[in-house]
């Protein structure tokens, strides 16, 4: 027996011994984004556009992930394209907060936050990730 379900970009095919998740091409809703640069860099970091992701930060942004400074850099280059949401649950703090489902090759999936900090230029300087409750 074969069940496929699809949703928010995703397709869950299950079956009696496994199940797989595939990221599927279609552009997930992105609706609940509010603020207009957490928006584009989301849409760039969806698509694995590294250089334009980049582009909404100052060179000197800060990453901590589950309260443990990173280096942004690395994860970016590391993680984009590599990893990216499977839905977005929530929205929270004038559009900078996105809670949702998230994809990763090494991982899994799990629920994660990203938390955008804004410096009075509009850039993002700091993002906070980690694995939500």
């Amino acid at each position: 027996m074969v069940i496929n379900i699809s949703a928010c970009g995703q397709t869950t095919t299950t079956t009696k011994k496994e199940t797989h998740i595939e990221l599927s091409t279609d552009k997930m809703d992105t609706s609940k984004l509010t603020n207009s640069t957490v928006k584009k860099a989301f849409d760039a970091w969806q698509s694995g556009d590294s250089k334009t992701f980049l582009s909404y930060f100052t060179d000197d942004a800060e990453l901590f992930d589950d309260g443990n400074q990173r280096d942004f850099q690395q994860f970016v280059k590391d993680a984009c394209g590599h990893e990216k949401f499977i839905s977005i649950d929530k929205v929270e703090n004038n559009g900078l907060d996105i809670l949702g489902q998230f994809h990763t090759e090494s991982w899994g999936d799990f629920k994660t936050y990203f938390k955008f900090q804004l410096n009075n230029e509009g850039k993002i300087n700091r993002l906070d990730i980690g694995q939500a409750n």
